[in-house]
C-alpha cells in the first residue's frame, strides 16, 4: 500500500480506506489515494515555516486517482465555539496559499524523500481543490443560530482564492457534498 501519512498518523486501513486523525476527527480516505498531514512535514516544521514568522500549513493534503490535488483545512467548533466568523475565510485562504507556495521548494529541497516525492507529484497535478472540514455544535433553534455560515464562510473563500480553485466546499461530518472521503 503506498500511502504518505508518517507512522504516528496512519490509522491502518478499515476494508478499502486510508484512515488519518485530525483534531479528533477521524477521515477515510480510498487506499489508492496519497494522503498526508502536511502540517507535520519535516520540510514544513524545519525549513520552510522558519522562514519567517505567520507562515502557515493546511492539515492535510491528498493526491488522488484523478491526477487532483486537495488542500483540506480542519476546523472543529464543538467543543470551543467560535463565535466571531470575520476571519476565517482569510485564515483558509492564508493558509492555502502558504501550502501551495511550498510546494516548489520542497520538490526540490525537503530532505525527507517521500515528502520530495509527493510535493514532485503534486507538481504535476491537473486540478487543485480547496475543501474546509467544518464541524460546529448542532443548531438547537431558530433563536440561537450556529455562530458561522457556511455557505457565507464558502463564498468568501471562493472570492479570495478562486484563482486556485473556482468551488472551494465547505462541509462537515453530516453534509460531504459528494467528496469520495468520509469523516467519523
Amino acid at each position: 500500500m503506498n500511502h504518505w501519512l508518517s507512522l504516528t498518523d496512519f490509522l491502518g486501513s478499515e476494508g478499502m480506506m486510508i484512515q488519518c486523525k485530525v483534531d479528533g476527527l477521524i477521515f477515510s480516505f480510498p487506499e489508492n489515494w496519497k494522503i498526508a498531514k502536511y502540517d507535520d512535514w519535516a520540510f514544513y516544521r524545519n525549513q520552510f515555516s522558519r522562514m519567517w514568522n505567520e507562515i502557515k500549513a493546511v492539515d492535510m493534503i491528498a493526491l488522488d486517482l484523478s491526477s487532483t490535488f486537495w488542500l483540506i483545512e480542519v476546523k472543529d467548533y464543538r467543543v470551543h465555539r467560535r463565535t466571531k466568523p470575520t476571519c476565517l475565510p482569510n485564515e483558509v485562504a492564508g493558509k492555502v496559499f502558504d501550502t501551495l507556495a511550498a510546494m516548489l521548494p520542497a520538490k526540490i529541497n525537503a530532505s525527507n524523500v517521500e515528502e520530495k516525492q509527493m510535493a514532485s507529484d503534486i507538481s504535476s497535478t491537473q486540478k487543485i481543490r480547496v475543501v474546509l472540514h467544518l464541524e460546529q455544535p448542532p443548531q438547537n433553534s431558530k433563536l440561537f443560530r450556529r455562530a458561522i455560515d457556511p455557505a457565507d464562510v464558502q463564498q468568501k473563500i471562493r472570492k479570495l482564492i478562486h484563482p486556485v480553485d473556482a468551488h472551494p466546499k465547505v462541509v462537515e461530518k453530516s453534509e460531504m457534498r459528494n467528496l469520495e472521503w468520509s469523516v467519523r
